[in-house]
């Protein structure tokens, strides 16, 4: 898709694949499966070119009119964990690719990651680190032209179906200005690619792990300066921040619509439950958590957009936007009634979808942990 959709429409742009998207929820959610047909569908839309350069295939969107966009995907698909693969596709690599890369990788890599044809993860996390990205320990040592990787890499979202990584290494010192970021084909020796690893919800986004045994990385694969990868790091998870929780913004607006349909239409003891107020003060206070969570977005966003110290405001907005999250599902379960709990009415799978936005991207707790070193204590 190469026309470029005008930014009024942004927001709508996947209405018309709404069918495609939304097929066999049940059953992908069962099978912990990858939907290729829905990814087709994903990338039939055009939205994973939104934010890139038209010399490489994209719409040469803005920031915040990208986020706009991810809020859009988030309302139509009921598939959570599509989408969330669809935002680590758009901001793992290609993100980082059309900023830092030199012209050769950007013109050999870039239009096929524009298009979703070569799916792509960012391996930063590790088993023994967690949130603590900046000492990484998976190390890159330089011989000749070549770096030699050794390690291995954890909860890596996308990891079993990608074709192309940028990995996260220490080519220097601890701490964050020893990192490096090289890029990886999937299938070169030294890599191995473990199966999809079982979880609790976002089930049709795969998630693996990967270890590192001689692998050779060529110089010219690097993304940046040796030791630049503290600054790739920084701009990648600003936008892993903002792209990920619109698309949370727009699971929530539908949410929200979705549960007050409910509430007018289910009767008990000879009016809607929607006059009880129990359930209407429940609605009430989930269309407080929604609008809360836009708020955060679009602010961060317009700060982050104009270049402004906005990491205080990252933070609060990612925990801010996942916890509500997590507690407008809940509370949509709990005014569902028995057809919260079943499978069938995909009410319970958007509870235990929402559960991995307070831990992804830093969790919870490190977001508050960061605020309060913000400001000083």
């Amino acid at each position: 898709m190469s026309d470029q959709p005008p930014p009024s429409d942004l927001l709508h742009l996947m209405a018309p694949w709404a069918d495609r998207l939304n097929a066999d929820l049940e059953g992908l959610d069962h099978r912990a499966e990858f939907p290729r047909d829905k990814w087709a569908a994903v990338q039939d839309s055009g939205l994973l070119r939104t934010p890139f350069a038209p010399a490489y295939g994209g719409h040469g969107r803005s920031l915040t009119e990208t986020m706009r966009a991810l809020e859009g995907l988030g309302r139509v698909s009921h598939d959570s964990g599509l989408s969330f693969s669809a935002s680590t596709q758009i901001v793992s690599v290609g993100t980082p690719l059309q900023r830092f890369g030199d012209d050769d990788l950007k013109e050999r890599y870039l239009p096929k990651i524009v298009s979703g044809d070569l799916i792509t993860a960012h391996a930063i996390t590790e088993e023994s680190g967690g949130s603590d990205a900046m000492n990484i320990s998976t190390t890159a040592v330089r011989d000749g032209d070549h770096y030699v990787v050794s390690g291995a890499k954890m909860f890596i979202t996308n990891a079993p179906v990608a074709d192309v990584f940028l990995l996260y290494v220490r080519t220097g010192a601890p701490g964050p200005f020893g990192l490096t970021c090289l890029l990886v084909e999937a299938g070169t020796p030294g890599l191995e690619v473990g199966p999809a690893m079982d979880k609790i919800g976002l089930r049709t986004s795969p998630l693996g792990t990967l270890a590192f045994d001689g692998l050779r990385v060529p110089v010219a694969q690097r993304v940046g300066g040796e030791g630049a990868g503290f600054l790739v790091l920084d701009h990648v998870m600003k936008r892993e921040v903002l792209y990920s929780f619109s698309i949370t913004l727009g699971e929530m607006t539908r949410r929200l619509e979705e549960t007050v349909r409910f509430a007018k239409d289910r009767t008990q003891f000879g009016q809607s439950i929607g006059k009880y107020q129990a359930i209407s003060h429940k609605i009430a206070t989930m269309k407080i958590r929604t609008e809360t969570a836009r708020k955060w977005l679009r602010d961060t966003g317009a700060k982050v957009e104009a270049r402004k110290d906005a990491a205080l405001d990252l933070a609060a907005t990612k925990t801010v936007v996942s916890e509500a999250n997590v507690q407008n599902a809940l509370d949509a379960v709990r005014i569902h009634g028995g057809r919260g709990v079943l499978t069938s009415h995909g009410v319970e799978r958007g509870l235990r979808d929402s559960v991995a936005g307070t831990i992804y991207s830093g969790t919870s707790e490190i977001q508050r942990t960061r605020i309060a070193s913000l400001l000083g204590l």
